[in-house]
């Protein structure tokens, strides 16, 4: 018997090793399984199963159902198009391919305004949901029942007696501590909750791996936030482990609000089966004017949409590109278009978190600074508390701020969601924030990794392997 569920395993290990080689998301990747899965199939194997999935599966019913809500939006967005002119200057280096990977156009009409760290965002939309009059929809990767989570309860909880129509979306995977009592004093109040459902669908059973990491909040189809902040009182700098947290969000109103809805909806129609009836109207921002890109990103999509937004906007750099982001664990591909960024003479910053709060991603990063650092990109350490926003800066052209991070995870594993600005305004508030940044940060150099103990470089290598499920 014994003899039979070995050779048992040892096929199924072949078997999965066969699935490995054609569907792994990458040729590292594929041969990294194919070794464990023959050779030790007991562990090997059930790990593929969860960890090694390469696409989320029957999302794209859900795609179908927001590609109506475009077709019938067409008109509209042709005539808000930013940028109809493909000679317009900053565009062909950068917009068209874009656009081409959110399947979604720049918009004009849209005031966005910055929203730095914890209180300022919170205020701001705690305001908008305060004013609303038809729709809140709150989406987050965590949620917690805390002072800032109760007070984001309250709220909704009041709007949605109030008569207005109230979604929640959050992600079981990262609200796994939120208790089911302060869910159900939300439904019980009149909100319409959900979790997002990553396991839904039988071929879905298995896949822990893929997380919805967008936070999103949209007002009555044209007032919408994106970015780094989740819900808990951590965001708001009460770590007493971290300290301040500085992060980064924004508020965007205009047509490009009503496209974040629109990721949305789509969410929630995975999540439940059922289209939301909202306030599809494209209206133009009370004042401003900036041409705006909504690129929602995952692992639905038919490329790997998330990694070759940072390979573009770093390999359309001409004069410089800063990123922050909190977890730094890129692919070759990327490594290779910021070296050749830097040998363009381009100005190559990325800005990292100094005190670790997922300490195997913060290991990882170190094993990149004798590649990059010596060829002349530059690494900043932020010293004053935790750094988690998500920041890419192109050029006086453009600028993102979303919830993607420069790793594996996010390229491949995460549905995130990033808003482009391209407007000079926007992009010189962006720079004069990040400038105030690197004014707190230390500059990170190769010895940082070269003169350390055996251990450490170990330890940092070990971690680079674990990259691909980071």
């Amino acid at each position: 018997m014994l003899v039979i569920i070995l050779a048992c395993c040892h096929a199924i290990g072949v078997a999965s090793a066969t699935r490995a080689l054609f569907t792994a998301r990458s040729p590292q990747g594929a041969m990294a399984w194919v070794m464990a899965m023959i050779t030790f199939p007991y562990v090997a194997v059930p790990l593929y199963w969860v960890l090694g999935r390469n696409r989320f599966q029957g999302y794209v019913a859900s795609r179908r159902a927001g590609d109506k809500v475009v077709d019938a939006l067409a008109p509209e967005l042709d005539h808000l198009r930013a940028f109809p002119d493909p000679q317009a200057p900053g565009v062909p280096g950068l917009f068209p391919v874009l656009e081409r990977l959110g399947e979604l156009p720049f918009t004009t009409g849209n005031a966005v305004a910055l929203l730095i760290d914890g209180k300022a965002t919170f205020d701001a939309i705690f305001a908008a949901v305060d004013a609303a009059r038809s729709s809140v929809l709150v989406q987050f990767y965590i949620i917690r029942d805390d002072d800032i989570g109760r007070a984001l309860k309250a709220r909704l909880t009041a709007k949605a007696r109030a008569g207005v129509a109230v979604y929640l979306l959050y992600d079981e995977i990262g609200c796994h501590e939120l208790s089911e009592a302060y869910l159900d004093a939300l439904r019980q109040a009149g909100v319409h909750v959900s979790a997002f459902n990553t396991t839904l669908g039988w071929r879905n059973r298995l896949q822990l791996n893929f997380r919805n990491h967008r936070k999103i909040v949209v007002v009555d189809g044209h007032t919408a936030f994106v970015g780094g902040h989740n819900v808990g009182d951590e965001y708001m700098g009460k770590s007493p482990k971290l300290g301040h947290w500085r992060d980064t969000h924004v508020r965007c109103q205009g047509p490009a609000a009503t496209l974040v809805q629109l990721t949305f909806a789509e969410d929630w129609y995975w999540a439940t089966r059922r289209m939301l009836s909202l306030d599809w109207e494209l209206r133009p921002a009370p004042s401003g004017n900036m041409p705006v890109l909504v690129l929602p990103t995952g692992p639905a999509d038919d490329i790997e949409s998330c990694d070759l937004y940072f390979f573009q906007a770093i390999s359309a750099a001409t004069k410089r590109v800063w990123i922050v982001s909190p977890y730094f664990v890129p692919d070759r591909e990327i490594v290779s278009a910021l070296q050749l960024a830097v040998l363009r003479g381009v100005d190559v910053r990325v800005m990292l978190p100094k005190k670790p709060d997922h300490k195997l991603v913060y290991l990882a990063s170190f094993s990149y600074l004798p590649d990059l650092e010596t060829l002349g990109v530059k690494f900043y350490r932020y010293g004053d508390g935790f750094l988690h926003q998500k920041i890419i800066l192109v050029d006086d052209v453009m600028a993102s701020v979303g919830t993607a991070n420069c790793d594996n995870r996010s390229f491949r594993l995460n549905f995130e969601i990033s808003m482009a600005v391209a407007d000079p305004g926007f992009v010189k508030a962006v720079e004069a924030m990040l400038l105030e940044d690197f004014s707190r940060c230390q500059r990170a150099s190769a010895d940082d990794y070269e003169d350390r103990s055996f251990a450490f470089k170990t330890g940092v290598m070990l971690s680079r392997l674990l990259s691909p499920i980071l």
